[in-house]
């Protein structure tokens, strides 16, 4: 809950006697597994904060929101029953690079993520993983963040990584308005 919080400066601590009212104050597209039409359905019943949800009875997010009412009952007391799963399955890998310098072009952009997607590949092909989409997350030096997505019907093909980088960055990459 608390990534991305107090950003750009590092790290979030939020210590168990300070959780129930960081919590409270959370916009509830904030919370996990609350996606954009949860949220929406949620402001419709006038809950828009994690203070908004926790005033809500048990039995109302039940009758709201099914299995799931439960959880955002505890949630929103800042109680997570999920099981830890540290030996879980990987579902993506990733790579990232900081540049020093700003980077305005795209030739200079494509030749500059190709060692990153050269270790993100070469870390796949050694675990024998496989992938049909390539992420692009650019961040600008103001922290706003933009993301390209492609995925194709096969798997990726080792042969063309320099293909990859031109696909996602195959159209300008603008900051969104």
């Amino acid at each position: 809950m608390a990534s991305g919080h107090n950003k750009p400066n590092g790290q979030f601590l939020i210590s168990p006697a300070k959780g129930p009212a960081f919590v409270e104050t959370l916009p509830i597209g904030k919370f996990h597994g609350i996606g954009p039409a949860t949220a929406s359905r949620m402001k419709a019943l006038s809950i828009e904060t994690g203070a908004d949800l926790k005033a809500k009875p048990l039995p109302f997010l039940q009758q709201a929101f099914g299995k799931a009412g439960p959880y955002y009952y505890w949630i929103s007391r800042g109680v997570d029953h999920r099981e830890v799963k540290p030996d879980r399955v990987r579902k993506s890998v990733g790579g990232e690079n900081t540049f020093f310098d700003d980077v305005h072009d795209l030739d200079t952009a494509k030749e500059k993520l190709l060692p990153t997607v050269s270790k993100v590949w070469d870390y796949a092909t050694a675990k024998g993983l496989h992938g049909r989409t390539v992420t692009l997350k650019v961040k600008y030096s103001d922290f706003e963040q933009i993301t390209r997505s492609p995925t194709d019907a096969r798997p990726l093909n080792s042969s063309d990584k320099s293909g990859w980088v031109h696909a996602i960055l195959g159209q300008p990459m603008p900051r969104q308005s």
